[in-house]
């Protein structure tokens, strides 16, 4: 009857101890199997065994891809400070889990170290402008340092980016000043271009219109020209003689004028002699005004032409 509880017992102990043997391993996780203090075996996700009282956990890793993001501060070729963002994405290589868990004591402060080295040593050539425009090329030697060096203690890098990049704030405030002044000085440079568009369409303009304006005068007085020849040439058919014809257009005219400036109430009005004799007079007058400036211009052309004295006295 003694011994029952005491097989009870052992069986219970036992059982706690099976128990205790017996561990799960999640997924995309690794478990490092120690036996008596010294590295025994990688377990991956599942239920896994180990011996009790003898084999332990001394830890667990994570096989999914992790971010770090380190921000740097460093300075530029044209002595400008400025703070980067690095974000890494890197993980432990399933085949190094080893490495990865007894080589190093911190992966996350080495990885920073070398993310520090590499862009204090990549960023000081270059000038800030460019910082800006190869943040791709910083990246790549980012990733390049990093793989190179965290291969060995099994670690993998998916990539590395630089994320942000900020100059000091005065600085920031300088460049917003000179992108202004460059904009404003292409829209001065556009609308300097438009006016002279605007200068060359309005000259054009208006030498067309000049043009078309002394064409039509001039088709004006040809017209009228070719009416008064056609006015006289009748006047001529039915007995009346040329200078006759020519007073009678001339009266014929002058009633027109007076007739078409009688019309604007808003004209000023000069009244001519209006006598029966004032179309001839005034016929008369601009016919003897032609002959007089005729037998000047005749007069000025013989004065102008002197004989020409030779050596030998001969005149020609």
């Amino acid at each position: 009857m003694m011994a029952t509880p005491f097989f009870l017992f052992i069986l219970f102990f036992g059982f706690i101890i099976l128990l205790n043997g017996i561990f799960t391993v999640r997924q995309q996780s690794a478990a490092i199997l120690e036996r008596l203090g010294k590295f025994h075996s990688v377990k991956r996700s599942g239920l896994q065994f180990k011996v009790p009282l003898i084999d332990r956990i001394s830890g667990r890793v994570s096989l999914k891809v992790q971010q770090l993001d380190v921000h740097v501060e460093t300075k530029t070729r044209d002595n400008v400070f400025v703070k980067l963002r690095v974000s890494v994405q890197y993980f432990i290589l399933p085949e190094k889990i080893y490495d990865a868990f007894y080589r190093l004591e911190n992966s996350t402060e080495q990885i920073t170290a070398y993310i520090f080295d590499t862009v204090r040593a990549e960023v000081p050539k270059m000038k800030l402008d460019d910082v800006f425009e190869r943040k791709d090329d910083i990246a790549h030697a980012i990733r390049r340092e990093l793989e190179e060096s965290m291969n060995e203690y099994g670690y993998g890098i998916v990539k590395a980016l630089v994320t942000d990049i900020d100059p000091d704030a005065e600085v920031k405030h300088t460049m917003n000043r000179i992108n202004a002044a460059e904009r404003l000085k292409v829209a001065a440079e556009y609308e300097g271009e438009a006016e002279r568009i605007r200068i060359v369409a309005k000259a054009r303009a208006e030498a067309e219109s000049k043009r078309l304006q002394g064409q039509g005068i001039a088709d004006q007085r040809r017209e009228i020209a070719r009416g008064l020849e056609e006015s006289v040439e009748v006047l001529n058919n039915v007995g009346i003689n040329s200078q006759e014809a020519s007073a009678l257009i001339v009266v014929t005219q002058h009633y027109d004028t007076l007739q078409s400036m009688g019309e604007n109430a808003n004209s000023n009005l000069i009244m001519l002699p209006n006598t029966p004799s004032s179309g001839s007079d005034m016929l008369t007058q601009m016919t003897a005004s032609f002959i007089s400036a005729q037998k000047m211009g005749e007069e000025m052309k013989k004065q102008t032409v002197k004989p020409v004295k030779h050596t030998n006295g001969s005149k020609q």
